[in-house]
């Protein structure tokens, strides 16, 4: 079976894991990806895209997934690896790892975008959109981001005048204050260009 577009929306009958991330766009911290396998005929109410929920709605939904999923993993790749193979390989990078973490190995992947990881073994099609049409998928972005914003509270414990706790490593006008004023952490990701530009600077001052 072709990576491709999951036209039918029923849930398959073998074991099938849902594969999302979280955090490809902020400049700090890892890239995170979950897998999960809902048993045929799980019901988890108020599964949706992550990015639509708010975080205690998140959190309370991370708990009933990880209660209730047949198999669930949450991976990550670092900020290494994301300036050494770029963040795309990286995120699927990071999606291998939850395939291959799970406690029972799917006989399908469905992945939320446009593109699946290489070297899983078993077939694997994208699903544009996936986290808000297939429940295992939703669930997925659920476990990632709130693994992924937990991984930033502890970035604020260890870097407090970032405010990682507020701005989750995005480059939002207070974090690139902050990188102003402060410099890169070890935290950030050198190949993104508003840290990047920090680096290019020093080389020519």
């Amino acid at each position: 079976m072709q990576p491709g577009l999951f036209d039918d929306l029923s849930m398959p009958t073998v074991l099938c894991a849902g594969v999302d991330e979280a955090g490809r766009g902020p400049l700090a911290g890892p890239v995170f990806a979950a897998a999960v396998i809902l048993e045929e005929g799980t019901r988890i109410d108020g599964l949706n895209d992550s990015k639509k929920l708010s975080a205690a709605r998140r959190e309370e939904l991370a708990l009933e997934v990880r209660e209730r999923a047949l198999a669930w993993c949450i991976a990550s790749a670092t900020v290494a690896e994301i300036d050494q193979f770029n963040i795309l390989q990286a995120t699927l990078l990071a999606m291998r790892r939850a395939c291959e973490g799970l406690k029972y190995a799917p006989q399908q992947v469905l992945v939320d975008g446009n593109q699946v990881p290489r070297g899983l073994a078993c077939t694997a099609q994208y699903v544009i959109g996936g986290d808000a049409k297939i429940p295992a998928i939703s669930a997925a972005s659920i476990l990632a981001k709130s693994a992924r914003d937990a991984y930033c509270d502890a970035m604020h414990e260890r870097f407090p005048d970032y405010g990682f706790d507020r701005h989750k490593g995005y480059a939002t006008a207070l974090h690139l204050q902050r990188l102003l004023d402060l410099g890169p952490c070890e935290e950030h990701r050198r190949s993104f260009a508003p840290v990047k530009r920090h680096f290019e600077v020093l080389l020519t001052t």
